[in-house]
């Protein structure tokens, strides 16, 4: 194996961490903001790129740090190393409620495709790179799953979905259709593209935006309920005016109830 051998376990239940287990001289790579908390003897480096073996050299790292900046992503990811002789935990946590997927990249052929802020952690050694679309439609049109992670290599990944997970496999030839926000990943078997929802009603009163991710397999497909967008959409439309609490929160009458209590100034 080219990547390190790690053995981990999934605490919790909506607001879930994983404890990364490390054999002296073991690795584990994450993404900036994840980290939780970890044991004496742990050992951090801020690397560019992923630190996998595809970023050989100077070059390679530029490289590596580069496709990060086109993903949305930091130029730096964070390695994590136990220097010590015994055993040694690293934890990382969810960035919102949701359920963290444990993914070994070798029941995947060595290669599986996510949304590119679904990447948690992964053992040191597996790449993570960006999914280039072949198809205009998706470029221009994929909205939130139009840049794609993918994570390659034969060591443990682990990726976030929000809400509720859904798994569905596909076979050969089955389609689906999905919101492009709700989609976490794929197996690299599964064909993806967008697709016009189509009905001026659906188009302008729908509510639902104009284009869906079609997948066709063969392939696994992991489906999240809630993604961050919607998270903090509802809770941005929530947000009372002003900064102050509203009195109108959870009656009938709402924001007309301010009105007559003269909070709303004209």
């Amino acid at each position: 194996m080219t990547s390190h051998e790690i053995d981990y376990r999934i605490y919790g239940e909506e607001m879930q961490y994983v404890e990364i287990e490390l054999d002296p001289q073991e690795g584990v790579i994450a993404e900036s903001g994840s980290f939780m908390m970890m044991d004496d003897g742990i050992k951090m480096e801020t690397i560019f790129g992923d630190g996998s073996a595809k970023d050989t050299g100077f070059l390679g790292k530029i490289l590596g740090a580069g496709k990060r900046i086109l993903t949305g992503e930091s130029l730096f990811m964070t390695a994590f190393y136990n220097d010590l002789t015994g055993k040694r935990n690293v934890s990382f946590a969810s960035p919102y409620p949701g359920k963290i997927i444990p993914l070994d990249l070798t029941e995947f052929n060595g290669k599986f495709v996510c949304q590119k802020d679904a990447f948690l952690c992964a053992a040191k050694g597996v790449s993570i790179g960006i999914e280039f679309s072949k198809k205009l439609g998706r470029g221009l049109f994929g909205g939130e799953g139009f840049i794609m992670q993918k994570l390659e290599g034969d060591g443990m990944a682990f990726v976030h979905a929000g809400g509720t997970m859904a798994k569905k496999v596909l076979q050969a030839g089955e389609t689906m259709k999905v919101d492009t926000g709700c989609l976490v990943g794929f197996t690299q078997g599964v064909d993806y593209d967008i697709e016009f929802v189509g009905g001026i009603k659906n188009t302008v009163f729908g509510g639902e935006g104009l284009f869906f991710a079609k997948l066709q397999g063969p392939g696994t497909v992991y489906i999240q309920s809630l993604p961050f967008s919607r998270l903090a959409g509802r809770v941005l439309a929530s947000a009372p005016k002003g900064g102050g609490k509203s009195k109108g929160e959870g009656s009938i009458l709402g924001g007309l109830g301010d009105l007559l209590d003269g909070d709303n100034r004209f």
